[in-house]
């Protein structure tokens, strides 16, 4: 009588001890190439706010905010401040636009446009885009780059948003980070008191908050879309929500409440050749720092992703000095020891937040 060999289950299989080990150094070497992909999108961000500040320094902008154009004192900080937001993230957008068209994903971009994952990136880029991004860029005009650690926090106030959102439980590991992040804040905050603090510091710093509110919030609403949707394609989505909204929504109603001309002003901004150069490389810059993070948060987790992504509380004053203070020779972006301190401090309470530190280096070890 023939014996058939019977197949070996593919259950069994994957419970071998080869397997397994297989299998975790997969795993731990895909979260790691998404730790460092996250932690480069904190970088490109910080190199997104030096060259967006500095465009907003040069030609027409100087002008602007130099009070030798007549704008009202809403217009120069509200509308300024929602322009050059418009300006940087259509620049972006457009890069968006033309790196997927050379890859041939446009037709995935319009039928990703079209699902329900899509529909929640456009909503999430509108809080993260116009709202955000325009409290960003109104922040760093009134308080100038002390004011990048404290959008930092969006992963804590992504982690609290979550509890309340989405029934997230928040350990008592995540509130100790949580309470190091504030603490950290506190300590920037107190800069203020310097001598030499810009006149507009707590304004500044309060946009600061706004943007990391949004921007937490992005984190919770977008995760479930950015799981399924390819990262190019999720912020080619982004980026071309966030410009149209500003450009068709914000940048006009901040006009007509300050008494200018929309049409005139976007139409001076985008054809001024000194300092469009310069906001050209920022939405370069905001291209890759969103796509990498979208990107690292697919691979590692948004928790952890946010985490590493929030280290720009570093990157963004460093490459404004850098960019603006060095090469640029700019007075005003050199920061104080201990905002420099602070934004260290608040880089580990964001860690604590996403990974238990005694578990994450147990298994270093």
């Amino acid at each position: 009588m023939e014996h058939t060999a019977k197949p070996v289950a593919a259950s069994a299989l994957r419970d071998t001890p080869a397997a397994e080990a297989a299998k975790d150094k997969l795993v731990t070497s895909f979260r790691r190439r998404g730790i460092l992909t996250a932690i480069m999108s904190g970088m490109t961000y910080g190199t997104y706010t030096a060259f967006m500040t500095l465009a907003m320094t040069m030609g027409v902008w100087s002008v602007w905010y130099g009070g030798e154009s007549g704008l009202s004192d809403f217009s120069t900080l509200f509308l300024l401040g929602a322009l050059g937001a418009a300006t940087t993230d259509t620049c972006s957008a457009l890069w968006a636009v033309l790196i997927a068209t050379f890859r041939g994903k446009m037709g995935d971009f319009f039928r990703c446009v079209k699902s329900k994952p899509g529909a929640i990136l456009i909503g999430a880029a509108i809080i993260g885009g116009p709202l955000a991004s325009t409290c960003y860029v109104l922040g760093l005009k009134s308080a100038g780059s002390i004011i990048v650690p404290i959008s930092a926090l969006c992963p804590a106030i992504g982690a609290i948003l979550s509890r309340f959102l989405f029934k997230q439980a928040l350990t008592p590991r995540m509130l100790l980070g949580i309470f190091i992040c504030f603490g950290a804040s506190a300590l920037i905050g107190s800069t203020g008191l310097a001598e030499n603090a810009p006149p507009n510091l707590f304004l500044g710093l309060s946009f600061g908050f706004l943007a990391a509110f949004g921007w937490g919030l992005e984190g919770c609403v977008g995760g479930y879309a950015t799981s399924m949707i390819d990262p190019e394609i999720g912020i080619t989505i982004r980026q071309v929500t966030s410009g149209l909204v500003n450009l068709g929504v914000l940048v006009p109603l901040f006009a007509l409440i300050g008494g200018d001309s929309a049409f005139t002003m976007i139409t001076t901004a985008f054809t001024d050749t000194t300092a469009m150069p310069w906001f050209l490389v920022a939405g370069l810059g905001a291209w890759f720092g969103f796509m990498l993070w979208y990107k690292g948060n697919a691979m590692c987790g948004t928790a952890l992703g946010m985490a590493c992504n929030g280290a720009f509380s570093f990157w963004g004053p460093f490459f404004c000095w850098i960019v603006i203070g060095l090469w640029f020779g700019q007075d005003g972006f050199a920061l104080p020891p201990i905002a420099w301190l602070a934004a260290v401090v608040m880089v580990i309470g964001i860690f604590i937040i996403a990974v238990n530190p005694l578990e994450y280096f147990k298994k270093k070890g």
